[in-house]
């Protein structure tokens, strides 16, 4: 965590207005992480990001354990404990070893891959440095993957990049 304690505190329940408690307990969640009691301070925002990042992460075209290589890697990029720890869960979930998850911290040069992991790692460590997927990488990835797909890996590194930037500027807190 770069951040010892938030620049945006979440919001406690008790300082919801009606239209804050309306988003967070849409779905009626066991519990509202941090994130979301931080975004929802910005309901305007949060009502319209939320599609968007359930889409990335609930609706994507991609299978679920390139999802998470792709969100982990990103997040560790980003220097986001937040995003990282809450997706190692979810990573495990979708097919990833715990050896996946400490192998991914090193990227795509690390032994272990097969070329296609090689290839998805190699794309979000190319998004992150130039904003661009090289030829040669588009070329591993287009044989597997289709448009849709194509299109949903790159929004899911920017997704993620973006909730990176601000997990981390907000100074957003592990839950206890």
């Amino acid at each position: 965590m770069r951040l010892k304690q938030p620049r945006i505190p979440p919001l406690q329940e008790s300082e919801w207005n009606d239209e804050q408690r309306e988003l967070l307990t849409r779905g009626n969640p066991a519990r509202v992480l941090n994130i979301f009691r931080t975004l929802a301070t910005h309901a305007d925002l949060y009502k319209r990001w939320i599609p968007f990042g359930n889409h990335v992460l609930f609706k994507s075209t991609l299978p679920a354990r390139e999802r998470e290589l792709l969100i982990l890697r990103i997040g560790h990029l980003c220097g986001s404990g937040y995003e990282f720890h809450q997706h190692v869960r979810i990573g495990k979930a979708a097919g990833l070893t715990d050896a996946d998850i400490e192998r991914l911290r090193a990227g795509a040069t690390a032994d272990g891959w097969n070329d296609f992991d090689r290839a998805v790692l190699q794309a979000a460590d190319e998004l992150h440095s130039d904003s661009f997927i090289s030829d040669a990488t588009w070329k591993t990835l287009s044989s597997h993957y289709n448009p849709k797909q194509m299109i949903d890996l790159v929004f899911t590194v920017g997704q993620y990049t973006m909730v990176s930037m601000a997990l981390n500027s907000f100074g957003v807190q592990l839950e206890d």
